[in-house]
């Protein structure tokens, strides 16, 4: 059984890889701005579950009409998105370095919750037979910086790309106190849930294995 992986995450990737899986990426291409900003002018505001499970979905749904080496997908496609919430604000990636640093002075010595959303489609026979999804979180807590670390932390532009201006995987690991949760969520897929998802689509989680 083979796993797509409607992202361009190097961290998810990665988690992915840890985990035995070779997943075939392909780039969703979806305008997750637009696509926020279309459901909240008809549905009013999403909160930080509901965002990601819109985006993972949309990611997911995005590349239902690939191919690969020219031949409809055949296996499960897995969308995925995070969310940092902190004092009961969404924070998605700053992409500005003063973004960046706000949010890390805003945080730094404190908690958050990153939520991760998975949206996985069962496309088995290179046709949509189901789908499931569900959104997960963990809740991180910070060390207490100084502003010198927080500057070069931002710097290293490490914090612009990520959901919450942090990683728990990289240069970021040693600002981070404790995760309660399932750790993977935080680096934006968590394994324990995929497992369930996978489980729900009657695929054996093992038969996804193919790395050595």
């Amino acid at each position: 059984m083979r796993l797509h992986l409607a992202s361009t995450s190097p961290a998810r990737l990665a988690t992915l890889r840890a985990a035995g899986i070779e997943p075939v990426a392909i780039s969703p291409g979806v305008d997750e701005e637009a696509a926020v900003a279309a459901y909240e002018a008809a549905h009013g505001a999403l909160e930080a579950p509901d965002l990601v499970q819109l985006l993972a979905r949309a990611k997911a749904e995005a590349v239902v009409g690939a191919t690969v080496d020219g031949e409809p997908i055949d296996g499960l496609i897995l969308g995925g998105d995070s969310a940092f919430l902190v004092n009961g604000r969404i924070h998605g990636k700053p992409h500005r370095p003063e973004v960046a640093k706000a949010r890390w002075l805003e945080q730094n010595g404190s908690h958050g919750d990153l939520w991760s959303g998975h949206w996985l489609i069962d496309h088995r026979g290179g046709r949509v037979n189901g789908a499931v999804g569900r959104a997960d979180v963990a809740t991180v807590r910070f060390a207490a910086l100084d502003e010198a670390e927080i500057d070069a932390y931002v710097a290293s532009g490490e914090p612009l790309l990520v959901a919450g201006a942090f990683t728990v995987d990289s240069l970021g690991g040693p600002f981070i106190r404790r995760v309660e949760g399932d750790p993977s969520t935080v680096v934006g897929l968590s394994l324990s849930t995929l497992r369930d998802l996978v489980r729900e689509l009657g695929v054996s989680w093992p038969s996804l294995w193919n790395r050595g």
